[in-house]
């Protein structure tokens, strides 16, 4: 989304959300600032050194990590943090920056095919009949997901507010629709109809979180991968940040690490490319290399070919989303991008009801559901990285391209003057 509308639904800008996380969670400068604490890697217990840490240099811990990363995060007094860096038992400490929905804003319900489903051809894979899945599952990390009677929510964790992780604003549940909304007689359909989906809440109610939120959510993942078939995870939300190229260790940044961490225990990550119709490499975690990033796509009738009236926004049929992030042709970021649909996506809403908005984070849940289809019924083998090769792959030969995809490439003229890349268009059809 553009800079004046970064946020939620209803218009949190970025810079209101900023403001808010420095007046609250971000606290006040002199008293101390939140950080992750990355421990090193032979570190016998991370909770026992955040207590140790907590005792001898003050710090006031909020999650302790143990599976996608070994640390802690923690406000730490200014006067103690060199103390903390110095510790033996330290690796780095990385800086707990906001995150925010990536959404574009714009009961009984009888089912009907939404559109962006229908123009990744969904309704032709194998399994669009059936709501009943044996060996997978997915994650969406977000606001919560459900409780919706058209979700097949079979778990989660709260790492926001602490309470339920049930969505209490809406985001999560709508992602988690276009995912995988039961083929029943209400309401949608999700590219994966029924597959089981754990809610990761790490946003709150206002739609923003943290680092140290969005990583317990992540560790949380990771530690039940295995036991819990997940093999997909939906991120629909980012902040600022880039890739060192070194899975974090470089830059100090821990949530790479985390992700790369979760990735090499084998989950394939869906990230939203964000909404500021910018280059997405000072976007995270869009910009890390070990995830498919989700450009957003312009259709209002669930056909390729172009030319249908715009619904809820004024973009053009079948073209780059207005507000979608992208990357540049040349840059090694295009190895990871691939498009879905975004734009006036309808699907369930917190409450039981449905909702139809748009945005990098409407078309993320397009990807996810493909991968967690792609791999359930046998076409996805190998890990994440050979799932995102096979997607990618297939998306380059669907055939049913938009005007911003790689054989119908736009220009940013005097702006950037090179080749804006969004990817090819996901296809689910032929799982």
């Amino acid at each position: 989304m553009r800079k004046s509308s970064l946020g939620i639904s209803w218009f949190f800008t970025f810079t209101l959300v900023i403001l808010l996380l420095s007046q609250s969670a971000f606290g006040d400068e002199r008293a101390g600032r939140p950080y992750i604490v990355v421990l090193k890697a032979g570190t016998s217990s991370a909770p026992a050194v955040a207590a140790d840490h907590a005792r001898r240099y003050g710090v006031q811990v909020s999650h302790i990590y143990e599976h996608a990363l070994k640390g802690y995060a923690a406000v730490i007094p200014a006067a103690r943090l060199e103390f903390v860096r110095n510790d033996p038992n330290v690796e780095f400490i990385s800086d707990d920056r906001p995150v925010h929905t990536t959404v574009r804003p714009g009961q009984f319900v009888p089912q009907s095919l939404p559109t962006g489903i229908d123009r990744i051809d969904g309704e032709l894979s194998s399994h669009f009949a059936s709501n009943t899945w044996g060996n997978i599952a997915v994650a969406v990390i977000d606001t919560g997901s459900g409780p919706h009677p058209d979700l097949n929510i079979v778990g989660g964790v709260n790492c926001s507010t602490g309470k339920s992780f049930g969505d209490g604003n809406g985001h999560g549940t709508h992602v988690a629709g276009t995912i995988g909304a039961l083929n029943n007689t209400e309401g949608v359909i999700g590219v994966a109809p029924g597959v089981p989906i754990y809610s990761v809440r790490v946003l709150n109610n206002a739609g923003s979180g943290t680092f140290s939120s969005v990583a317990c959510g992540i560790d949380w993942v990771t530690a039940n991968a295995a036991a819990l078939n997940i093999k997909v995870a939906n991120m629909s939300l980012g902040g600022s940040g880039s890739d060192d190229g070194n899975c974090g260790n470089t830059a100090g940044d821990a949530l790479h690490l985390a992700i790369c961490n979760s990735v090499a225990a084998g989950v394939t990550y869906s990230v939203a490319a964000g909404n500021d119709a910018a280059d997405f490499a000072n976007f995270v975690p869009a910009a890390y290399n070990e995830v498919l990033t989700v450009t957003a796509v312009a259709d209002f009738n669930g056909q390729p070919g172009g030319g249908a009236a715009p619904t809820c926004r004024t973009d053009s049929d079948d073209t780059a989303a207005d507000f979608s992030n992208f990357t540049i042709a040349a840059s090694s970021d295009a190895d990871h991008t691939i498009a879905a649909p975004g734009v006036c996506i309808l699907s369930t809403w917190k409450g039981g009801g449905y909702n139809t908005i748009s945005g990098t984070s409407m078309a993320t849940p397009h990807v996810t559901g493909t991968a967690a289809l792609c791999i359930g019924t046998g076409n996805c083998t190998g890990g994440p990285s050979a799932v995102m090769t096979k997607l990618r792959s297939d998306a380059a030969s669907y055939g049913y391209g938009f005007i911003g995809d790689p054989n119908n490439p736009i220009t940013s003229g005097g702006r950037l003057l090179q080749t804006l890349y969004y990817g090819y268009l996901v296809s689910a059809g032929g799982y």
